[in-house]
């Protein structure tokens, strides 16, 4: 059974309503047109209910465009690119068209490769097939609140090394030489590795949460069997379906979630229907592990902005 959950924050003349859909994560927030013009207290009640929920979704918000997308994130933060894949149009909106081969098919948390990857990702539906091409979300706060004693000690004590150059082929066997080209030459460009702490404390909510995902290339200190061995264990608690939402698009549907608390897999099951969204992101902090050392960057030593929390000023050729 849903409820509803009803805030003071005018929008549009109307009441602004958040209405859990599912246990542990994701609420369809309603009452509430998209854009740039809200209020400032509409913004923060929006704000809060991620926050609160990890993901929301609004419906009919069809009026939206690169522009107004944009001017809605500057109302939670600071829009910023992608690190090394162009936008599709505007500043900040990245395609994610299937017609390119984006389709996310792997449990992951945006941008983790660099040190202060987004703390909100905003994603619009342009065109949805007619089946499939849902998107699951999954709740690591839960994740590790739902861990034993023991498992929580062990976590809390261990750093993983993200990056963005790993196996696409492997995870993409059907894939056409033309996809895997382009993911070496745009999303590999640069390529980054970062150590982050395997439990990040959220810097807003203060709740501890599971950083893993698909950039994960080993646990600091370990070799490839147990490293492997240790993040299948606690990504299997991520992925638990009691800890997941499902969302099945209609156009002018938005999402928002907080990266910082949350994975996500774009479920690749559409067959050759297109499938093309726009997303923006919100700037984020370097995490913090539960001993208070920072995530850092490894390789390139800076890259130019936006710095993603990366130093700038040196060179980054021949990375």
């Amino acid at each position: 059974m849903t409820t509803a959950t009803r805030t003071d924050a005018p929008a549009g003349g109307d009441t602004l309503t958040v209405t859990r859909i599912g246990g542990r994560i994701g609420a369809e927030v309603g009452g509430v047109r998209l854009g740039g013009d809200l209020d400032s207290e509409t913004a923060a009640a929006i704000r809060n209910a991620v926050l609160a929920h990890k993901v929301v979704f609004f419906r009919g918000q069809d009026h939206l465009d690169e522009a107004g997308h944009e001017a809605f994130a500057e109302l939670l933060g600071t829009p910023v690119a992608h690190p090394t894949v162009p936008s599709a149009d505007g500043r900040y909106a990245l395609g994610i068209d299937s017609e390119h081969g984006a389709r996310a098919n792997q449990w992951h948390t945006d941008v983790t490769f660099v040190p202060a990857y987004p703390a909100f990702s905003i994603l619009r539906a342009v065109t949805v097939p007619p089946y499939g091409g849902n998107t699951l979300w999954a709740n690591t706060a839960a994740a590790y609140a739902q861990l034993p004693a023991a498992l929580k000690g062990l976590a809390d004590g261990l750093r993983a090394l993200h990056s963005n150059a790993y196996d696409y082929a492997a995870l993409r066997p059907d894939a056409v030489p033309e996809a895997l080209a382009q993911f070496r030459e745009v999303f590999t460009s640069t390529a980054f590795l970062t150590e982050h702490p395997v439990v990040r404390v959220h810097s807003e909510t203060g709740e501890r949460s599971l950083l893993l995902g698909n950039f994960v290339q080993r646990i600091v200190g370990l070799g490839g069997r147990d490293s492997r061995a240790l993040v299948d264990l606690f990504q299997a608690h991520v992925e638990s379906p009691e800890n997941t939402v499902r969302w099945q698009w209609r156009a002018g549907d938005v999402a928002i979630w907080d990266n910082r608390a949350t994975q996500h897999y774009g479920v690749d099951d559409s067959d050759d229907h297109e499938r093309t969204l726009r997303r923006v992101t919100v700037d984020g902090d370097v995490p913090v592990g539960p001993d208070g050392v920072p995530s850092r960057l490894i390789s390139p030593e800076a890259v130019p902005e936006p710095s993603y929390g990366i130093p700038s000023g040196a060179s980054t050729a021949g990375v």
